[in-house]
């Protein structure tokens, strides 16, 4: 059971952000690895969902790293692995991800809802 509030000596906080990335020309390269890319995230991520061509995450943070330093932590540490494991993925892309990216907070709907809801974009 995740907490929904954490405290560091000077602040209380509750940071979550919904984050959508996609491989470079949106081109389909996670189909077949999205377990791989799964594993790699959970050490950073809390929740994960992968499309062909982009990927949901659920993230929560700390107050000392901003939200674009946390986007940019996931996609560096994911394009650099897996450019590593799998070489095709050089020869196809010149970088693994595109630069753009969307960052939304979560706000005051609860860690099931934005679960479900990532969940669900499979299926639209």
């Amino acid at each position: 059971m995740t907490k929904d509030r954490y405290t560091s000596f000077h602040a209380v906080y509750s940071l979550s952000y919904h984050i959508v990335f996609c491989p470079k020309y949106r081109r389909p390269v996670l189909a077949g690895i999205e377990d791989e890319v799964k594993t790699l995230l959970l050490e950073k991520a809390r929740e994960l969902e992968t499309m062909p061509d982009h990927l949901h995450l659920s993230v929560s943070s700390t107050p000392a790293y901003a939200p674009q330093f946390v986007v940019n932590q996931l996609k560096g540490f994911t394009s650099r692995t897996l450019r590593q494991r799998r070489r095709w993925l050089r020869s196809r892309l010149p970088t693994l991800w595109a630069r753009s990216y969307y960052i939304g907070s979560v706000g005051a709907v609860s860690s099931d809802t934005v679960s479900n809801f990532i969940a669900n974009q499979k299926n639209v």
